[in-house]
């Protein structure tokens, strides 16, 4: 890994409570679909106060890097809002395993919770520029679809890539004020068993909190998924 000094090029609401923030991309700096990066704050102190990992949700192939988080009530998270644009931060990197299997005869099957989405959008924004071959199923849960980062992206991204799927669930619509015509039930083995019908020896992905991860590899042991067929990792992004 690398420390590059980037600027802050622009930053906005991407679901609600939930930002965006776009960065120079430096020169050198390469990654894979699904891999994460350390932002470090001008002046914070070292450690969780001035520091975090985030996943990287632009693909690749596009001439900026993007990341987006949850804005909780964090020092760090305080500091990040309010920096401007133009300012100059640290990023090291890139790290990270969750990276897209490369046998295209194996769909694969991602799972995310809420923020936990950031790693699979670089993969579905590179899957869909490269015209993967590889048959793409998103299991995605939110409480509504006020909270749903990137919902207008992926349902565009259904129609530039065939081979893609959605299929997005929301868990709380009686306090939601935005109309709702698709799954309203949690993500259980039913669910999983109905998305994955049809397809050839998929590979899962989980990406979310660490209780929604370890209650989806139990979810998915219960619709009878090999444990070595499920890949996970320590969640970049709160």
């Amino acid at each position: 890994m690398a420390t590059y000094t980037v600027k802050l090029l622009a930053k906005e609401p991407v679901a609600q409570g939930t930002m965006a923030f776009h960065l120079e991309r430096p020169a050198g700096f390469e990654f894979r679909a699904g891999q994460a990066f350390e932002i470090i704050l001008p002046g914070g102190p070292e450690g969780e106060d001035g520091s975090h990992a985030f996943s990287i949700v632009t693909a690749p192939h596009e001439a900026e890097l993007m990341f987006a988080t949850r804005m909780r009530d964090s020092r760090f998270k305080r500091a990040l809002g309010a920096l401007p644009l133009g300012a100059e931060l640290n990023i090291d990197g890139p790290f990270g395993s969750l990276t897209l299997h490369k046998n295209p005869a194996r769909a694969a099957v991602l799972i995310a919770g809420g923020i936990g989405i950031t790693p699979f959008m670089s993969m579905l924004r590179s899957a869909a520029e490269q015209q993967s071959q590889h048959k793409l199923v998103l299991l995605y849960s939110n409480r509504r679809p006020e909270d749903t980062a990137f919902l207008a992206e992926l349902q565009a991204l259904v129609k530039r890539n065939s081979r893609f799927h959605l299929m997005a669930t929301m868990t709380d619509m009686g306090h939601s004020q935005q109309p709702w015509e698709g799954s309203t039930g949690i993500i259980d083995s039913a669910f999983v068993q109905h998305a994955i019908a049809g397809l050839d020896a998929p590979i899962f992905y989980v990406s979310g909190p660490p209780a929604l991860v370890e209650a989806m590899r139990n979810t998915l042991v219960q619709a009878g998924v090999d444990e070595d067929d499920v890949r996970s990792e320590e969640f970049f992004g709160y």
